[in-house]
């Protein structure tokens, strides 16, 4: 069987062949997250996802104030905690922000210059960690039984670097070995991550404010009042002072974990 060939023979067959196809317009590649959430201090990146870019460019605006932040990968802001990254071999374009602030959260548009413009929209959460120890703000033991603080933070991305335990308002370091013994940190990291305090053969002595200081958070604090057949309710309506500090003049353990 012979092939077909359009009219024209093979002139007409080569012309067809060698005519210039429309270029695929840009599109945006919908599986880049549309919510992206940041720790405060730390650098966010917002990344959308650009097919066949061919000729255009592509540009970041944040929507509070319509302001251009970026095109191609030039900056046109005075803050230099803005920055464009793409490789010319990639089809993603990130908004790398640094030193993130809460005023940063909100949305932003990453634009195709296309006729009409196209806008592929990701919002911007700043996460502010907390940390809090369960029980507070008064926390009641009985006499020779074990004090077990646990400190919980939560809302952070990433657990925090350390931890720090206080107690009273001196910073002192106290080693484990030191005088009063019994002193024993459990830290367990994850989506919420918990370092438990415990004192053993609590004392009056031990007596006072501690606090839990991770490296990403507010420190929280609680009072300790070690009972000897004391009414908690009475200890509270009576208002309790701060111990005499040459009873224990001060714990302060450190906790270091590494990610």
């Amino acid at each position: 069987e012979s092939a077909y060939l359009p009219s024209g023979g093979l002139n007409a067959l080569r012309t067809a062949t060698s005519r210039p196809q429309p270029a695929k317009e840009p599109y945006f590649d919908t599986s880049a997250p549309r919510n992206v959430s940041a720790l405060i201090g730390k650098s966010a990146y917002l990344t959308c996802k650009v097919r066949n870019i061919g000729n255009r460019t592509v540009s970041w605006v944040r929507h509070r104030d319509i302001h251009i932040l970026t095109v191609s990968t030039y900056t046109y802001t005075s803050d230099q905690r803005f920055m464009a990254l793409h490789h010319p071999m990639d089809d993603d374009w990130t908004l790398q922000i640094k030193w993130v602030q809460k005023r940063d959260a909100g949305v932003y548009e990453c634009q195709i210059s296309t006729l009409p413009v196209q806008g592929y929209f990701i919002n911007l959460n700043i996460v502010v960690p907390t940390a809090t120890i369960i029980g507070g703000p008064d926390i009641y033991v009985n006499y020779g039984s074990t004090i077990n603080l646990t400190c919980t933070i939560r809302h952070s991305p990433e657990p925090p670097a350390y931890i720090f335990w206080y107690y009273s308002r001196q910073e002192i370091v106290v080693s484990y070995d030191s005088e009063r013994g019994g002193v024993s940190i459990i830290t367990d990291k994850g989506d919420v991550t918990t370092s438990r305090l415990l004192i053993t053969n609590a004392l009056r002595s031990d007596e006072g404010r501690y606090s839990c200081s991770p490296s990403n958070a507010d420190m929280a604090t609680v009072r300790v009042h070690v009972l000897s057949g004391e009414n908690p309710a009475a200890m509270q309506t009576g208002g309790a002072t701060d111990p005499t500090l040459d009873l224990l003049t001060t714990l302060f353990v450190v906790f270091y974990f590494t990610l």
